[in-house]
């Protein structure tokens, strides 16, 4: 029988007739083994000796099927075969062996050299292991074989475990034909692994050349970032699609297995290692303690709650004035809570709802304030400034006053790069809300019987305020990798507005992490900025995108390129770079990525006054006085001289 039809015919086999045939070739084998332990013993092909010990041959074919099917032998899928099949074949085989041999004295038998026993324990063990393996990979290449013409071809950059373990599941999957392994390490170059040879990365060249492969399996799920961005890198240039395994929190939680590919995502490229946290900064701030998060459905306050939760406060407040958003995060926190979690409490409502913010403060007894709430996108605070000003500059100054008449111990601001000598109108109130923060910690300084009759409320002690400063985050709804995700889904183009705009980017939770030890150093009135690693030009991180979405950028040298990347041209009030320092050096703190800076500040006196007018403008809905009065406390903005659509009547 030819062994194509030989193999058509094991597959149509029904499991139970492919277990009897198994069956049928260890009972064929048994008494080989047998015969052969003697002939390659005593070098001959029918000694004396076994002449005298015939009784083994029954013997053997007796008690041997009896083990293996005691002990579960043919309960095993053999296409899936391995080392364990081994091992356990060893066991049942030397426990056929050990029978025989208590047979042999019990009854006072013949006995055959010592030497045969071994002989027949190896050759039992051998011949019986290498018919299920023969098999294994007999069923394994039919099924590959009627594939083969769908299979990728694929190398893996990673000869470790994950890059062994990938290679065994693409295997079984019959997906992929890995040609070869690529890793770093001089000492496993040359070897094979399963049959698959491992190479240095500098061969890829010569491996597309001649394999063509079809994707680069990145198999490294604990490196750095800072090693992962480098080899991404070195693999784009190929223009082969560089896919990778999950990560190893993904796997060990059981979310996901090895084999689940997937593109790298720029978030992963983009910032620096993740620094641990000091562990006297993290917890203390808010462990046990009622805290209150405003914003909190937006990117950086969500992630504060989830942060937060975790460091044990004794109750978590979420202020959202989005009612999506609130109910989103309220889901997602509410399905990380145990018995021994904080309580939750959902409140939908707005910074600038004066008596709703101090019910709220004084009848929770809110200990901490972390204040998160903003308009941030430039274009649309750009272009409907009142609104922006009311949220930013008078729902700070609101939220930070009822936080002083209630007596909390801690304040907290979420602050931005674009506050830096802003552009735009975006910037500019972030810089008065900063100078709002300012001027109240100045107050807090001063003895309780020198404060403002409006500030002093109830209070009994001196709160703590600051605020912390930092650039742009990784997908943020503010921020361009999701725009830029979206072009490319859409076929393009990417709308860049400047070639050489440059901005800096951090992860999300390592943000939220930071923004909490700030906090725990606060004393007082501090603006710290966050290091925020290197920058990034923003059309290097568009064509990196597109790379990674397996594509390639269209332009003069690639006329025929996927994605094309246009420019539009800066926005009103958009910088091509963006800046953490006023007018002051920075100073180190007790956290490495941590700065604090000492910079100038509006006395309380001359703040209240204006904020008053400002507040008194916008109610009014009259744009050229509060812009006026923007423009007065921020001497660094101007205001645009085009005019906004009103909608006053």
């Amino acid at each position: 029988m030819p062994i194509q039809t030989f193999s058509t015919y094991l597959l149509r086999l029904p499991p139970l007739r492919r277990r009897l045939l198994l069956i049928a070739t260890d009972l064929l084998l048994i008494p080989f083994a047998v015969w052969l332990s003697f002939a390659l013993r005593l070098a001959e092909p029918w000694p004396t000796q076994l002449q005298s010990c015939l009784w083994l041959f029954p013997a053997a074919w007796l008690i041997a099927p009896l083990v293996y099917g005691w002990t579960g032998q043919y309960k095993g899928i053999t296409r899936y075969a391995g080392s364990q099949v081994l091992y356990a074949l060893a066991l049942r085989n030397l426990a056929v062996v050990l029978l025989l041999h208590a047979l042999d004295g019990l009854l006072q038998l013949p006995t055959p050299p010592r030497s045969s026993w071994v002989l027949l324990w190896l050759l039992l063990t051998s011949l019986t292991g290498l018919v299920r393996l023969l098999l294994r990979d007999l069923l394994q290449q039919i099924n590959t074989g009627s594939r083969r013409r769908r299979q990728v071809l694929a190398v893996i950059y990673g000869a470790g475990d994950a890059g062994v373990q990938l290679a065994a599941a693409l295997r079984y999957a019959q997906s992929h034909r890995v040609l070869a392994f690529l890793d770093d390490d001089p000492n496993l170059w040359g070897c094979t692994i399963n049959g698959i040879h491992v190479l240095a990365p500098q061969r890829l060249p010569w491996l597309i050349e001649s394999q063509r492969p079809s994707q680069i399996l990145l198999a490294m799920p604990s490196i750095s970032r800072s090693r992962r961005r480098r080899i991404v890198d070195d693999l784009q240039p190929t223009g082969i699609p560089v896919l990778q395994v999950p990560s190893v929190e993904e796997i060990t939680a059981g979310r996901t297995s090895i084999d689940a590919l997937r593109r790298i995502a720029i978030e992963e490229l983009l910032g620096r290692d993740p620094v641990p946290p000091v562990p006297h900064l993290l917890g203390p701030g808010v462990s046990g303690k009622v805290v209150l998060v405003s914003g909190a459905g937006g990117s950086i306050g969500s992630e504060l709650c989830r942060q937060i939760l975790h460091l044990g406060p004794r109750s978590l407040i979420l202020l959202e004035n989005h009612e999506h958003s609130l109910y989103a995060i309220q889901q997602e926190l509410g399905t990380m809570q145990t018995a021994t979690t904080p309580q939750l409490i959902g409140v939908l409502g707005s910074v600038t709802d004066a008596p709703m913010l101090e019910d709220l403060l004084e009848r929770l007894h809110v200990q901490v304030v972390f204040h998160a709430a903003a308009y941030k996108h430039v274009p649309i605070v750009e272009g409907w400034p009142l609104a922006g000003l009311h949220n930013n500059v008078i729902g700070t100054w609101t939220l930070a006053r009822a936080a002083v008449r209630s007596g909390v111990e801690s304040f907290t601001l979420i602050s931005t790069d674009k506050a830096v000598r802003p552009t735009n109108v975006m910037g500019a109130s972030k810089r008065v809300a900063e100078l709002v923060v300012q001027a109240i910690a100045e107050e807090q300084a001063q003895p309780l019987h020198h404060r403002q009759p409006i500030d002093n409320g109830k209070q009994t002690h001196r709160s703590r305020f600051a605020m912390v400063r930092f650039g742009n985050v990784l997908g943020s709804s503010g921020s361009v990798v999701p725009l830029f995700r979206k072009q490319i889904a859409a076929g393009g183009p990417i709308t860049l507005t400047h070639a050489e705009i440059i901005r800096y980017f951090m992860t999300i939770p390592e943000a939220a992490q930071l923004v909490l030890q700030a906090a725990a150093l606060a004393e007082g009135g501090e603006v710290f900025l966050l290091d925020m690693g290197d920058p990034v030009r923003i059309r290097d991180l568009a064509v990196q995108m597109v790379r990674l979405s397996g594509l390639s950028v269209k332009d003069v040298g690639n006329p025929n390129g996927d994605i094309e990347i246009v420019c539009t041209g800066l926005r009103p009030g958009e910088k091509l770079y963006e800046e953490l320092l006023i007018d002051a050096e920075s100073a180190p703190t007790d956290h490495p990525l941590i700065f604090q800076a000492n910079e100038r500040t509006c006395p309380a006196e001359q703040l209240w006054p204006q904020l008053q007018a400002l507040d008194e403008a916008l109610r009014r809905f009259d744009r050229n006085t509060a812009l006026d009065v923007l423009a007065t406390l921020v001497p660094e903005w101007q205001p645009d001289a085009e005019p906004v659509p009103s909608l006053r009547r």
